[in-house]
C-alpha cells in the first residue's frame, strides 16, 4: 500500500463523515432520519475500488466506534452498533466492497448506466439485505415488516445511487484511481 492509497482511504473516510453534516430529512412517521451519509460507501467503492473503498469505510466505522461523533446528528460510540439499525452501518463496508468489485470488474466498459446499476446493487440490495436482517433480528420482528418500515428510504437511496454513478464516471474520465485489470496483472 502506497502513501497515496492511505491518503485516498483517509480522504474518503472524511468524505463520508462530511456527508453526515448535511441536515437529515426527517419524516415524522420514521424514527430514522434520511441522510446523505450512505452515499459515502458507494463513492468510496466506485472511485477507489473494492480494497481501498472497503478500508476507507472500515476506517470511518472504527472512528465512529471509538466515539467520534461522525454519524448524522453527531452520533458516535460503540453503542450505535448495538441498536436495530446497526446492520446498515456494518453493511456500508459491504456496499463499498460490492460497488468497488463490480466497478473494477467492468472498468474498461464502465458507463453511467453500469455505475448506477453497481451502486444500486451494492448501496441498496446488499445494504438492505444486511440491514433488514439485522433489524428483524434485533427488533424481533418479521423480515417483511422490517422491509415495510424501511421502504420509505429506497427512493432517496436510488437518488444517491444516481449521484454516485455520475461522480464515479466523471472521476474515471478525469482522474482514474482504479487501474484496469490488465494493467494490474503487469505490475
Amino acid at each position: 500500500m502506497t502513501t497515496r492509497d492511505i491518503v485516498h482511504i483517509a480522504l474518503f473516510a472524511a468524505l463520508t463523515a462530511m456527508l453526515g453534516i448535511f441536515p437529515p430529512l426527517t419524516i415524522p412517521v420514521l424514527a430514522v432520519p434520511i441522510t446523505a451519509q450512505s452515499l459515502g460507501p458507494m463513492l468510496a467503492g466506485g472511485v477507489l475500488g473494492a480494497k481501498r473503498g472497503t478500508l476507507s469505510t472500515l476506517l470511518f466505522l472504527v472512528l465512529v466506534a471509538v466515539g467520534l461523533p461522525l454519524l448524522s446528528g453527531g452520533r458516535g460510540g460503540i453503542g450505535v452498533f448495538a441498536g436495530p439499525t446497526a446492520g446498515f452501518l456494518v453493511g456500508w463496508a459491504f456496499t463499498a466492497l460490492t460497488v468497488g468489485f463490480l466497478t473494477e470488474r467492468f472498468w474498461s466498459r464502465l458507463t453511467f448506466v453500469l455505475a448506477f446499476l453497481f451502486s444500486v446493487v451494492g448501496g441498496i440490495l446488499v445494504l438492505y439485505l444486511i440491514g433488514l436482517n439485522w433489524v428483524a433480528m434485533v427488533a424481533d420482528i418479521p423480515l417483511g415488516r422490517a422491509f415495510l418500515a424501511s421502504a420509505a428510504f429506497i427512493p432517496g437511496d436510488v437518488i444517491k445511487a444516481g449521484i454516485a454513478a455520475a461522480v464515479i464516471v466523471t472521476v474515471r474520465r478525469a482522474y482514474p484511481m482504479i487501474q484496469p485489470a490488465a494493467a494490474l496483472g503487469r505490475r
